[in-house]
């Protein structure tokens, strides 16, 4: 009998200690950081423009800008934003010029963010995007 029972200790005790590990090893699972940062210099930042290059797959369209972040507001005016397709509320910014109207896109004006939000577009791809809300509205 004490054979059984100190066997039966023995597998308990078994158990807590594996139970105390996976628990110890999910709470350190749940807890471990999300991603690293890799600064320039660092091993990793020399691969990080190839997985961007490849991740990105080039310019984006002015279609493929405005659809994904200029319609928001573009496409009913919100906050005095110049419709799409509608030549009378892009007039006036048309005057201005394109230069000032890539300017502004750019860096925001009024009640416009920089790059209207869209932080993963470059420069070129928000004067695309204009080029093609412009040429749609005339």
């Amino acid at each position: 009998m004490k054979a059984v029972l100190s066997f039966v200790v023995a597998l308990a005790v078994g158990s807590a200690v594996a139970t105390a590990q996976s628990v110890d090893e999910q709470i350190a699972e749940r807890i471990a950081p999300v991603g690293e940062t890799c600064m320039q210099g660092d091993e990793c930042a020399a691969a990080a423009p190839a997985a961007a290059a490849t991740a990105g797959g080039g310019s984006r369209s002015g279609q493929e800008v405005y659809d994904s972040s200029c319609h928001t507001c573009h496409a009913v005016g919100v906050a005095g934003a110049p419709k799409f397709g509608d030549a009378a509320s892009w007039q006036k910014h048309i005057d201005k010029g394109l230069e000032t109207l890539y300017t502004n896109a750019i860096n925001g004006i009024n009640a416009m963010p920089p790059k209207g939000l869209c932080m993963d577009c470059s420069d070129e791809e928000i004067k695309v995007a204009v080029d093609y809300m412009v040429n749609n509205s005339q």
